[in-house]
């Protein structure tokens, strides 16, 4: 994030009586889905190019002056998949942006030694993880978590499992002492009873919710998480997506409200983002300064998707600044296409980063 000469991160600016008060500095990461193909058009051919190149962009993000870098996990599909090794990894080769998830499918995940994994991530960035977690989207195989060896209790349907998982990974994140120490252990233990190790004081109020709806948006807020919404919500009440999704952050605020937690929240959004400024942005996104929202089905219900903004400079600020939950939101992610390899995408940020924010008051 830049900042005017003589102005450290420390200070706040505040405006001159007479000036009309800036809009708040957005914070602008990145949000990878790590695709690879073994194909000759793919920058990422192989897992291997996906994570290194991963690694990279988060420090190119980093230098051009982003705040985040942000990583999707799917299981049982060319993606990215295990982000702990990775998140760590981006940690040790930056010191300022923000590493985070978005999201990581609970459903899948074991709290115990999840909260060890996120621990040691964040201890290695100095503690910049933002963990995106949720239910999770739809899978590349039936009811994959069942070959991590986890079931469902019985009443219980996977997306109760994953809130019961996340209820107790939030809780081991607190640091409180739960497990009885051996009266003869291998190494000395500290008084007490004994909390998961390394633990990563100020972790939990960097847990962030993937909602896709409004009813969700509203549970995040009571479980005091922040909310991390994307480009597609799982409902549609025929207004455009910005608007729905604008509503779905004011409810989640009027909850968070409601609840009585004493921090403020945090809120992102996702978009794709695409200014043409050369002739790579012409061939690969040309044709999108036509993209409208869509509707379609996800999972037997109708669910709303949000449009790709590509265009000139001028016109992606015009669209933008009428995006409702864009303003709304504190942090704004971009969806890069990490195939087209590690130049192309930096040139994609830099763009949104040093043109397109600024325009809008961002920077």
């Amino acid at each position: 994030m830049t900042q005017e000469p003589g102005i450290t991160h420390d200070q706040e600016w505040r405006p001159a009586p007479d000036e009309r008060q800036a809009e708040p500095v957005k914070h602008i990461g990145f949000l990878s889905f790590g695709h690879w193909t073994p194909h000759a058009s793919s920058s990422t051919r192989s897992a291997a190019d996906t994570l290194l190149q991963s690694i990279e962009l988060a420090v190119a993000a980093e230098e051009l002056g982003a705040d985040g870098a942000y990583f999707r996990v799917h299981h049982f599909a060319r993606q990215l998949a295990s982000p702990f090794p990775l998140l760590a990894a981006v940690g040790a080769r930056t010191s300022r942006i923000e590493i985070g998830t978005g999201v990581i499918d609970m459903r899948y995940e074991n709290p115990a030694y999840m909260t060890e994994d996120a621990g040691a991530a964040d201890l290695i960035a100095g503690g910049r993880l933002q963990l995106g977690i949720s239910r999770g989207s739809p899978e590349q195989v039936i009811d994959g978590w069942r070959h991590f060896g986890h079931e469902p209790r019985d009443g219980e349907s996977d997306a109760d499992m994953a809130r019961r998982r996340t209820a107790r990974f939030l809780e081991l994140l607190e640091g409180e002492g739960f497990a009885e120490p051996n009266p003869r252990p291998m190494f000395p233990n500290p008084p007490g009873l004994l909390r998961l190790e390394p633990w990563s004081q100020g972790l939990r109020d960097r847990i962030w919710w993937g909602a896709g709806s409004r009813a969700t948006a509203e549970w995040t807020a009571r479980q005091g998480m922040n909310l991390m919404s994307s480009t597609l919500l799982t409902e549609d009440t025929g207004v455009p997506f910005h608007q729905l999704q604008a509503e779905q952050i004011q409810m989640f605020r009027d909850a968070w409200r409601e609840a009585g937690h004493t921090r403020e929240p945090r809120v992102s959004v996702s978009r794709s983002i695409f200014p043409i400024t050369d002739d790579r942005d012409r061939a690969y996104f040309g044709m999108e300064r036509f993209s409208t929202d869509q509707v379609g089905n996800l999972e037997g219900g109708q669910a709303r998707f949000g449009k790709t903004y590509a265009g000139e400079i001028d016109e992606i600020v015009e669209d933008l600044a009428a995006d409702t939950a864009v303003a709304a939101a504190d942090t704004l992610l971009l969806t890069v296409p990490n195939q087209l390899g590690v130049d192309y995408n930096a040139h994609v940020i830099e763009n949104v980063v040093r043109h397109v924010a600024p325009a809008l008051g961002w920077r």
